[in-house]
């Protein structure tokens, strides 16, 4: 995720900051642009961004519940940004957690679509496209309907917003046996499956895809039903990225395509904040890095990998240090960085 800084003050900025704390300055998101700009008042519920005053602009429209800080043009037709248009349904707001919890589902989804924009894949509405077009859920479980599976189906995601509690998250996390669950990894896995359908199912990339992954044609029920009840391959750590991969190659797909998306949005952060790793022990060469580069427009996926890598070694350091447990628990095996190759040329082409 870049850093931003705003265009009256210098003050810099975070990509869910709604208004400037220096200058008092109304802030947006430019989704065109990927830029949050500071904001002039215009007309009525119109604005001026600071870095693009030609282009007047209107708060979306889930502005109203703290929930979305992106700009729609002020000509273009409907209330809601390119991220919030992607909503077919959203919780019942009356109960307050109800309202947190959505909120916290936004702040997830809207950095997803940053990253789907800023890699250039289409982000299509199925309001716009019913055939092909991408629809999240948003849903609470009821009286009449106690457990909402998260999930996806021909372009609409799924979200349980108790996924947004951390403490049913953390109990879910353990109760699955998963070193790592987080809102954001939802959602990157999820539509993971969406740009499989869009981009592999049927296309030339799914005899690639296959020599990879596996057979997707492979029974899918039977296949999660068979990995919940045995749990993943003892060796799955040589040819997985997770042990829910295993369960089959769409699944496979998925926890590749989310992973990808961590690495280069995680290397955006670093680069935004020039890091670099140069340890003070230690003599491979391999162990040190400098993020001078966008990863969202990195041709070479070696340069993605020889920064990613250095970079895991230190934050994980970091994270003991304070005796939290690693926050990049994975190994990438030969196994696995063949797969992220593939979802990083699918992606570039």
């Amino acid at each position: 995720m870049k850093l931003f800084e705003c265009q009256h003050c210098g003050q810099l900025l975070y990509f869910e900051n709604t208004r400037c704390e220096r200058c008092g300055h109304v802030l947006g998101y430019l989704p065109d642009r990927a830029e949050l700009s500071a904001l002039a008042p215009h007309d009525g519920q119109r604005w001026r961004p600071l870095i693009a005053p030609e282009q007047p602009q209107r708060l979306c429209a889930n502005a109203a519940h703290d929930a979305c800080n992106w700009l729609v043009p002020a000509n273009a037709p409907g209330t809601f940004c390119r991220a919030c248009r992607l909503n077919r349904t959203i919780p019942d707001l009356g109960p307050p957690d109800h309202l947190l919890r959505w909120q916290h589902l936004e702040a997830a989804k809207h950095r997803l679509v940053y990253a789907l924009l800023r890699l250039g894949l289409p982000v299509v509405s199925r309001f716009d496209d019913p055939q092909t077009g991408l629809a999240f859920d948003f849903l609470a479980g009821s009286s009449d309907a106690p457990v909402v599976m998260t999930g996806h189906d021909n372009g609409l995601i799924t979200i349980d917003i108790a996924e947004a509690d951390d403490a049913e998250r953390e109990r879910i996390r353990q109760e699955m046996g998963e070193p790592y669950r987080t809102l954001l990894g939802h959602f990157r896995h999820e539509v993971g499956h969406y740009y499989w359908d869009r981009l592999v199912r049927n296309g030339v990339w799914l005899g690639a895809f296959r020599e990879l992954f596996g057979d997707d044609r492979q029974d899918y029920g039977e296949s999660l039903a068979r990995h919940h009840a045995v749990g993943p391959p003892a060796d799955w750590q040589e040819r997985f990225v997770s042990g829910y991969a295993s369960a089959h190659p769409w699944e496979d797909f998925a926890e590749t395509w989310a992973h990808y998306l961590h690495i280069v949005d995680t290397l955006d952060t670093a680069a935004a904040f020039g890091l670099r790793v140069r340890p003070a022990a230690g003599r491979d060469p391999a162990l040190a890095t400098e993020i001078d580069f966008d990863p969202y427009a990195q041709g070479d996926f070696d340069a993605l990998l020889q920064a990613w890598l250095p970079l895991t070694y230190a934050v994980n350091s970091l994270n003991q240090s304070m005796g939290q447990p690693d926050l990049y628990p994975f190994v990438l095996s030969p196994a696995v960085m063949g797969k992220l190759r593939f979802v990083h040329g699918l992606i570039g082409r």
